[in-house]
């Protein structure tokens, strides 16, 4: 992570970039505000130390010129023993913390480290949110060839370029929260604000002050902030009845179509019980009058093979080491598995079967008889037919040898033992096309 360093003082300069350089940083120093203020940008990849007592723009003007330009930019300020009352003052403002000469260098490697933490925090944050207002970027994380998942994304297209709520419905984790970003980036609200917020996270209080205001901090109520935009309230089987009834006269009091959209998740059904039993007659009806039903993963076949394939090779990559190569006897397994954890716990799986991997030892058969004491059945009962077990670990094995071999056909056929006639036959069966690879 960088350091940009500014001060006046050469001495100064060259002391705290040698000390911070040996403590693992990559520093940048400048003579001046006005130089530093020409590199480093909105989304500067590090942490700026300046000091407060400077000729021309002083470390308080410069300070605010920063957070104007980029609010979340962590500034640390180095101040003499009379300054800090400006330094408190700079706190408010927006500095990340303070230091008065004479300083102890390892507390400012210190403050440099868990400034640095939290700036690739914002930076990785802003990054996720730049992807989820991308709609084609968002769709692709939809995986799956499955009838189930072609049918999800064709709702996610149509409805989104609709106006009206919706509800996401489903099990626990078969992604209904990246559903409800898909939605809102395929359509027109893509460059307003999508704002999220849980409804069992909250106390009442707090959740109505959130939502609807007077805020204690002064901030805008989320339905007024998100006004233009999306507003997504998850577990919204928890929101209370009171609050029911504001989120009524809330979107019944809105013009149509309605300035501030509302994305309703269900996260947990009471045994028992619907989530039209948990909610008003009449907001139910508002929110449900468009509705999405994310797919349990044992419903969509072959693609649990797929994303297991994809979520191993992501975290083969992260831990430095090879995916396992999945066994027939392991893909039928994958494909018989109730997966009540959905996505979810197939995610958990793969990084795990990585680790083993990694350590020479286990497999995938013994993560699921893991699991399976957990949370039931190591199969499900609704057999199929070997024809699609076959075809699946097919598809699988063709799918693996391509990506390995980065889309070279004559490394695959070799692998594979299979004519290149042979081979194009079943891509296009299993409608694998060579470009993915390269």
């Amino acid at each position: 992570m960088k350091v940009a360093i500014v001060d006046d003082e050469q001495d100064m300069r060259q002391s705290i970039s040698q000390w911070l350089t040996l403590s693992g940083f990559e520093t940048e120093t400048y003579a001046s505000a006005e130089d530093a203020l020409k590199s480093i940008g909105s989304d500067f990849g590090g942490v700026v130390v300046t000091d407060v007592k400077m000729p021309g723009m002083d470390g308080v003007t410069f300070l605010k010129r920063l957070m104007a330009q980029d609010s979340g930019l962590p500034v640390i300020l180095i101040t003499g023993h009379g300054d800090v009352p400006m330094a408190v003052e700079a706190m408010r403002i927006g500095a990340y913390d303070f230091l008065e000469k004479p300083f102890n260098p390892d507390r400012m490697t210190e403050l440099a480290k868990k400034a640095s933490q939290q700036r690739r925090m914002t930076l990785d944050n802003r990054a996720l949110r730049r992807e989820l207002s991308d709609g084609k970027a968002v769709m692709k994380k939809l995986i799956g060839s499955s009838p189930e998942m072609e049918r999800l994304r064709e709702d996610i297209l149509d409805l989104g370029q609709a106006d009206g709520h919706v509800l996401i419905d489903g099990e626990t984790g078969t992604g209904k929260t990246l559903v409800a970003h898909a939605l809102h980036a395929v359509g027109p609200r893509a460059s307003k604000k999508f704002i999220s917020i849980s409804c069992s996270a909250w106390s009442e209080e707090h959740l109505a002050q959130k939502l609807f205001g007077p805020d204690p901090n002064d901030a805008l109520p989320l339905v007024e902030e998100a006004r233009g935009g999306t507003l997504c309230l998850e577990d919204i089987e928890a929101l209370p009845n009171a609050l029911q009834a504001r989120l009524l006269t809330f979107i019944n009091e809105q013009e149509t179509p309605p300035q501030t959209r509302i994305i309703a998740i269900c996260n947990e059904h009471t045994q028992g019980k619907t989530l039209e039993d948990s909610l008003r007659p009449d907001l139910f009806f508002r929110l449900s009058a468009m509705t999405i039903i994310c797919p349990p993963l044992r419903a969509r076949g072959e693609d649990i093979l797929t994303l297991f394939n994809r979520m191993s090779e992501t975290f083969a990559e992260e831990y430095g080491c090879d995916a396992p190569q999945v066994t027939a006897q392991e893909a039928a397994q994958l494909l018989q598995a109730p997966w009540p954890g959905n996505v979810r716990q197939l995610v958990n799986i793969a990084e795990r079967a990585v680790l083993q991997n990694r350590r020479g030892s286990g497999s995938i058969t013994s993560l699921l008889m893991a699991d399976n004491e957990a949370t039931g059945p190591t199969m499900t009962t609704e057999g199929k037919p070997l024809k699609e077990y076959v075809e699946a670990f097919e598809r699988m094995l063709i799918d693996n040898t391509m990506r390995r071999h980065k889309g070279s056909i004559s490394a695959v056929m070799d692998e594979l033992c299979l004519p290149r006639r042979t081979l194009n036959e079943k891509m296009a069966k299993y409608g694998l096309s060579r470009s993915d690879y390269l």
